[in-house]
């Protein structure tokens, strides 16, 4: 761990009890590079597998402070056991997905800066099959590749469903019977009859009238959410309670109660929209702040999504923006990167948002791999190409274009890239989020790709071990990095002060006494 000082990084060390080469603080021309465990990585691409999640059963976490709201964050491969036969097919249809999922998000900007409205749009067929899909789950393409999951109460009395969890999209909905048509989930199909909680929307109402994409029958609201891959979902829009594990409930919560949903689903019960806008669970529950840690996605280890939880005593803070053109997505000010403990060198400006809403830098939970401006993206590659030169080379794999045939090594020393977010502080990416396998043989590619487009896109890939935290109350959104044996996760806070702090502590909740107590 490396940091602006020896003491600093000493303390880091003792308080963690934990070696860990992700870091935030001033670049030193000693870190140059970080260890990629080879062995371990392609033990953990097996180990997902054959892993069975029936084999672990989900734990839900107390906080001591009561405003908190805290429940468990699971990878897609440890909810739903993967059909795949051997790993390069898991990384091809996550990649294959992660694409469609890229485009929507682009296209969704698009329509917002040239006044499109989706109720405009018609579903297209697609060409991607269902069965080609199974790692990851999605909720049609624009809603995301779904690969991370947060098991929440809905109802009263509640009961208990997987949902995707999703800070690139607003409408939280789920399946509901009567089914006139619903795809296959882990968890029986939810019941309204069952709830007493239940209540429709009325047309008139501000839920309704919220909407993109809405009609009325008999005087209560119906809704439609339909994507660029014919994936849809339509039914009634309701308001109803949502249980968070034990931490708590929130009573009338809006959401689409889906009795026809088609398209490349698969497992999840429905989705919960985390964006910016007005009808998403954290504008709806009034959220002060909300955090998330994804651990990596072979793992069959899980986290928390936290509600209310404070940012943690110790960050690094980047700024956080908001669009006048598109109100979903988070945008954050990085500002550049290092490879190798040498600044990258790009066109001053490059990832800075313009007055008319192009270009800037999201980050987004549903998009695996980083996407960077074209410009960007190869002076990065570039860099660290020339840093690598010691290392076998290997052909391309779908959307990456510089790989390594890493079979006969147990470990390798690779080039540090950091995230700049102004201030001369930056983020150290651990080896393994921007290096990893994508066969079970040991090809490893770098985990970043270009895109034509003007946005940029920070994915959960180099999320992974980062807990990150959004400050709602003061328009900041940290990007916190906690590290722990428990909770392995890190991150960052992006602010609008543009004030920086070193990582010290956890982010766990703003009562620095209260702990995690996992009930079976």
């Amino acid at each position: 761990m490396a940091s602006s000082s020896s003491s600093s990084s000493i303390h880091f060390l003792l308080l963690f009890s934990f070696l860990f080469t992700s870091t935030l603080a001033r670049l030193s021309p000693a870190a140059t590079t970080t260890t990629l465990d080879v062995a371990s990585s392609l033990r953990q691409a097996q180990h997902i597998l054959s892993f069975d999640p029936q084999s672990v059963q989900p734990l839900f976490f107390n906080y001591s402070s009561s405003s908190i709201l805290s429940v468990p964050l699971h990878s897609r491969g440890s909810v739903h056991k993967t059909q795949h036969t051997d790993y390069k097919s898991i990384v091809l249809s996550r990649l294959e997905r992660d694409s469609a999922r890229v485009d929507s998000l682009t296209s969704k900007l698009l329509f917002a800066l040239n006044g499109v409205k989706k109720s405009e749009l018609k579903p297209v067929p697609t060409e991607i099959q269902a069965q080609a899909l199974s790692t990851p789950i999605i909720s049609g393409t624009s809603q995301g590749s779904g690969e991370y999951f947060t098991r929440v109460g809905v109802g009263s009395p509640a009961k208990q469903f997987y949902m995707v969890l999703d800070t690139g999209s607003d409408i939280n909905w789920i399946q509901c019977e009567p089914c006139a048509d619903c795809y296959q989930q882990s968890d029986p199909v939810f019941n309204p009859s069952g709830s007493s909680t239940y209540s429709p929307v009325t047309c008139e109402s501000t839920q309704c009238t919220s909407l993109d994409v809405s009609a009325c029958r008999g005087g209560k609201c119906l809704y439609q959410v339909s994507y660029g891959d014919g994936s849809y979902t339509v039914g009634d829009f309701v308001t109803e309670t949502l249980s968070f594990g034990n931490s708590g409930n929130i009573k009338g919560v809006a959401l689409g109660c889906g009795h026809d949903n088609e398209g490349l689903f698969v497992g999840a019960a429905g989705l919960l929209g985390l964006g910016g806008g007005s009808m998403s669970l954290t504008s709806q529950m009034k959220a002060t702040s909300f955090s998330y840690c994804l651990v990596d996605r072979d793992s069959s280890g899980s986290s928390t999504l936290d509600f209310n939880s404070g940012l943690p005593p110790d960050s690094v803070v980047a700024p956080l923006r908001k669009s006048e053109k598109i109100d979903t997505f988070y945008y954050i000010g990085l500002t550049g990167f290092s490879v190798g403990g040498q600044p990258v060198k790009i066109a001053p400006g490059l990832f800075d948002m313009d007055d008319s809403g192009n270009g800037g830098v999201i980050i987004d939970c549903g998009t695996a791999i980083t996407r960077l401006q074209t410009q960007a993206y190869n002076a990065l590659r570039d860099a660290f190409v020339k840093l690598t030169k010691d290392l076998p080379t290997a052909s391309g794999v779908a959307l990456f274009d510089t790989c390594y045939d890493l079979s006969s090594r147990s470990s390798v020393k690779v080039p540090t890239v950091s995230f700049h977010f102004g201030g001369e502080k930056s983020l150290d990416l651990p080896a393994k989020n921007y290096v990893i396998p994508v066969d079970s043989s040991g090809t490893y590619c770098l985990a970043f790709a270009p895109t034509p487009s003007s946005l940029s896109i920070i994915g959960n890939v180099q999320q992974q071990g980062t807990r990150v935290s959004f400050d709602l109350a003061n328009s900041r959104a940290p990007y916190t990095v906690v590290v722990g044996q428990r909770f392995p996760c890190s991150g960052i806070v992006a602010s609008s002060d543009d004030t920086y702090k070193i990582l010290q502590a956890p982010p766990f909740p703003a009562n620095p006494d209260a702990k995690p107590n996992p009930i079976n």
